[in-house]
């Protein structure tokens, strides 16, 4: 398998806003709904191609999720969009009563999700959206890890028949997966083929654990690396067939440790595969102001806390 590089850096929320007016000039029942951040998520792109299909609510979440809900019910296709924070925590009654109660397939594709927001502080910093809307009946979750997956997932989730959360991230990051990949919800993408442990990563840490597979390479650790950008419905063969075949699971994400995808795949490998599984997560914590690399640091979700959570999942596995 080549060796994954990085040859630029992008946005995941620019491919987020490039996919819609794509999507806009492909289906005429596309519309975007925008929660006072427009140029901020990039939903401007939209606004300004098709004015005409671009509802700002203002800082009225609630709203634009009914909204967004009787726009579905009318045969549209919405796209709601805002920061990660706000698109979940304050219109959640919504959500669950008109989308998730309803089964309808709004988009609900948040922005600024994660600790690397950085100087927004921890009231903008979306910690707990995966935990919140995993639970959800009828809910799809997912994640993209760059910049043209973002724009496959938001293109593959057009005709999407459910509701669905989408995260992605503030900051320019690396690109670099396969611009001609396949994309499909529920499935994981194995990135690295390894035979001694697994890493299970999604958003912004599938690029920490390339990092850090290439340390652990360097040492002569065999990792195993599956992109997990859906976390609901999740992709339980690869995580089954990982954990018989390596023996070690290390999950890692941008999200609080609890109910997030180290959660979930805990709760397969409890009920199907018992495995040794070390949580590269923020660990129950707010975050603060700063640098997004600093904060990934601080807060141990770089690629060196990758390294040393794989480290103490291969000594579980030896003893």
């Amino acid at each position: 398998m080549p060796k994954l590089q990085s040859t630029d850096l992008k946005a995941t929320r620019l491919g987020f806003g490039e996919a819609l007016v794509e999507l806009g000039r492909e289906n005429p029942n596309v519309v975007v709904l925008g929660g006072d951040v427009t140029g901020s998520v990039r939903t401007d792109l939209f606004m300004k191609a098709f004015p005409d299909r671009f509802i700002s609510v203002g800082v009225a979440e609630q709203d634009m999720i009914g909204t967004a809900a009787g726009l579905a019910v009318a045969g549209k296709i919405p796209f709601a969009s805002t920061y990660g924070e706000f698109a979940v925590g304050r219109p959640f009654d919504q959500i669950r009563q008109s989308l998730a109660y309803s089964d309808l397939p709004v988009k609900i594709c948040a922005s600024h999700c994660g600790i690397t927001v950085g100087p927004d502080g921890a009231t903008h910093q979306s910690l707990e959206d995966i935990a919140i809307m995993r639970v959800l009946p009828h809910m799809t979750v997912a994640t993209p890890c760059d910049y043209h997956q973002t724009k496959k997932m938001i293109h593959a989730s057009m005709m999407w028949k459910h509701p669905i959360y989408i995260r992605f991230f503030r900051e320019n990051t690396p690109v670099f997966t396969d611009v001609s990949a396949r994309f499909e919800f529920g499935k994981a993408d194995t990135l690295i083929e390894g035979t001694d442990v697994t890493v299970i990563a999604c958003g912004l840490q599938v690029w920490e654990a390339i990092l850090a597979e290439e340390i652990l390479a360097s040492e002569g650790i065999s990792v195993r690396l599956l992109n997990m950008h859906t976390i609901k419905p999740l992709d339980k063969d690869a995580i089954l067939k990982a954990a018989k075949e390596t023996g070690a699971i290390v999950t890692a994400e941008d999200h609080q440790r609890h109910a997030g995808l180290g959660g979930a795949v805990a709760e397969v490998l409890a009920e199907q595969y018992p495995t040794p599984q070390e949580f590269v997560a923020v660990n129950d914590t707010f975050g603060e102001s700063g640098k997004g690399d600093e904060l990934m640091k601080k807060y141990g979700i770089a690629k060196d806390d990758v390294v040393k959570a794989v480290k103490k999942v291969l000594k579980r596995k030896k003893s």
